[in-house]
């Protein structure tokens, strides 16, 4: 546990003087995502700018520096038996609370429990000046004005140093069941819609290989009632499946092929595309891994009403977030100029023009 924020701000001071680039990073887990930029960057490292600087359960409210791990975080909320409930990733004990902010990662439940952008409070932030600044703040009712805390969510570090994050924490749900029917994948598609907009207790709806996977949380009687009128196979160790597919351990993340993420309207009809396949998010999101070509992509993710990424291999010098209208790109282009006006913050990470 270290407080190293001085030394961050003196790095950053440094950089901006000289016209450094400077490449973010905390354990290092999720550098294969974003754009593979040619730049000669020197690191900052916050991989020793860790702890939990307050935590109040009764509150549930937990305030940790940015290179905190993951599995500290989740080792402190489990002795209250509370969670980070948009179940981050943990790709190794090395994932940090930063690094998850950062690239804007959330597992199953992102849809019933929210993403880690909605749990975000406040941050404290390093701009491009070296100003510490502070955003946001540690309860849940004291957000006003511009809330630059949760631009943060996705930006790939390209705003600035998160050095503290405040998050809001849930308690534990009472009971969970996991019920598994055997469908195709447009049949998966329709129940899971069906199934969303009734009054029970889902917290993550999944298919692959011809399997919908259901997660039901909450009181014991409310879950137990859903079970009984959705039926279903119920699935042993559930905690073990809905933990490999939250940190993308899951078999079907162990093919070499290029991933490609897509977020989109949850009632799209199937996509005919080659290639293994997962839904999650309840069909909002779709997993393919293959070779495919890119334009085709952002043509299928636009029809369906939302975005695609590729999100892991494949050719990284090209963009690999789905492209964005003109105004929306001027807009992220004045942000960044003013948090970052020497453009010194993982430049071109997240899109060759930012």
């Amino acid at each position: 546990m270290a407080d190293l924020t001085t030394q961050l701000i003196e790095q950053v001071q440094s950089a901006a003087s000289a016209g450094t680039k400077l490449r973010i990073e905390g354990g290092g887990t999720k550098g294969f995502m974003g754009r593979a930029t040619t730049a000669e960057q020197e690191t900052l490292s916050l991989k020793e700018h860790t702890g939990i600087v307050s935590y109040q359960p009764v509150e549930l409210v937990m305030t940790a520096r940015a290179g905190t791990p993951l599995v500290e975080l989740k080792a402190a909320l489990d002795e209250q038996n509370q969670m980070l409930a948009f179940e981050p990733p943990v790709f190794s004990a090395s994932s940090t609370l930063g690094g998850t902010l950062a690239t804007n990662q959330s597992g199953p439940g992102r849809p019933w429990w929210g993403s880690v952008r909605d749990h975000v409070l406040g941050v404290r932030l390093i701009n491009g000046k070296a100003e510490h600044l502070r955003f946001g703040g540690q309860v849940m009712k004291n957000v006003a004005g511009y809330d630059v805390s949760r631009l943060q969510a996705g930006a790939f570090g390209g705003l600035g140093v998160i050095s503290e994050i405040s998050l809001k924490v849930l308690p534990k749900p009472a009971m969970q069941r996991t019920l598994v029917t055997e469908c195709t994948q447009p049949e998966a598609l329709s129940l899971m819609n069906q199934r969303a907009g009734e009054p029970k207790p889902i917290t993550a709806a999944t298919w692959y290989q011809g399997k919908l996977y259901t997660r039901l949380a909450g009181a014991a009687s409310a879950v137990s009632a859903a079970a009984a009128a959705w039926g279903g196979e119920e699935l042993e160790h559930a905690e073990d499946f809905w933990l490999a597919l939250a940190n993308q351990q899951h078999e079907f993340f162990s093919s070499d092929a290029p991933l490609w993420r897509f977020s989109v309207n949850s009632k799209s009809p199937a996509f005919n595309l080659s290639g293994a396949t997962l839904i999650d998010w309840g069909g909002s999101q779709r997993w393919y891994a293959g070779e495919q070509d890119w334009q085709q992509m952002v043509s299928i993710a636009s029809h369906a009403g939302g975005q695609v990424s590729l999100y892991r291999g494949g050719d990284r010098s090209s963009e690999v977030l789905h492209p964005q209208a003109e105004a929306i790109q001027k807009l992220q282009q004045r942000l960044k100029a003013s948090f970052d006006p020497a453009g010194i913050f993982n430049p071109g990470r997240a899109y060759s023009w930012l």
